[in-house]
């Protein structure tokens, strides 16, 4: 379906890069701006007093994999909220420049929920009937072909999520938005999920998504943006953040950086 676009008048600078590394206190957006199919600028966002993001600027390319971590209560989830602009910002903008399609933007909430008493194949029906889709292809690509007779509800919480997958690509929309796409499966479920991320990007999607799952979001991700109270730490592929944090796995890159984040605030907490 198509959601109004966001105000594109708000601007922000590039901020410098080394190596493919950006810092998060320069306060510039992530990525390749020019070549940008979605742009969050300088995104603030508050619930009353709670301050949850912070001038977050992020932009997601066609054809990628974009990760986001961080601890939690970071603000992963209003994050990709923002982007899918089911939430709006506090201030900043989110700015969409891809293709016009009856879908831009394919959202997976943390828990995806679907009707009782229909099968996978009625429920991608219904999505699909919206925008002139069949639903059969989007079964096949999330491996759920042999399940189309199955009620929702006799599905294991890995099917339900790729299930969820399957809805957010309905309409072949050129944004997917994932939110914890692989929580609480098993380790084999799990890679099969990044499998389905990475192969939507191969086609062309930009695919944002949040995760816990370091060693999958290593193998998978093409940028990965680290997230903490709000704030963006540090952005880059993986093999740069590895290089510059000079550390052999995304895990400690995610130790470190958070280590040094907190370690800096306590020190200014302290000479105040």
């Amino acid at each position: 379906m198509s959601e109004s676009r966001a105000d594109a008048g708000a601007t922000g600078e590039m901020e410098d890069e080394t190596d493919g590394v950006t810092d998060g206190d320069t306060d510039g957006v992530t990525g390749t701006e020019d070549s940008a199919i979605i742009t969050a600028t300088n995104v603030s966002r508050s619930f009353g007093a709670v301050d949850v993001l912070n001038d977050v600027s992020v932009s997601l390319e066609a054809g990628t994999v974009t990760t986001i971590i961080g601890p939690n209560g970071s603000g992963k989830t209003t994050l990709l909220r923002v982007l899918t602009r089911v939430l709006s910002p506090t201030s900043g903008s989110v700015t969409y420049e891809g293709p016009e399609t009856a879908r831009e933007i394919g959202y997976m909430p943390q828990q995806p929920a679907f009707r009782p008493g229909f099968t996978t194949r009625e429920t991608l029906e219904f999505y699909t009937s919206l925008v002139d889709d069949e639903p059969a292809g989007l079964l096949e690509r999330v491996g759920l072909g042999e399940a189309g007779e199955r009620d929702v509800e006799a599905l294991s919480g890995g099917m339900q999520r790729l299930l969820g997958i399957a809805q957010a690509t309905v309409g072949d929309p050129p944004v997917v938005v994932l939110d914890e796409p692989g929580s609480g499966l098993d380790p084999g479920m799990r890679q099969r999920t990044f499998e389905v991320v990475r192969e939507l990007a191969d086609e062309g999607t930009a695919v944002v998504l949040s995760t816990h799952d370091l060693h999958l979001a290593e193998d998978f991700a093409d940028d990965v943006i680290l997230l903490e109270a709000g704030n963006v730490l540090t952005t880059g592929s993986p093999d740069a953040l590895l290089e510059t944090y000079e550390c052999d796995s995304l895990q400690s890159v995610f130790d470190t950086a958070i280590s040094r984040q907190r370690g800096t605030v306590e020190v200014v907490g302290e000479s105040s």
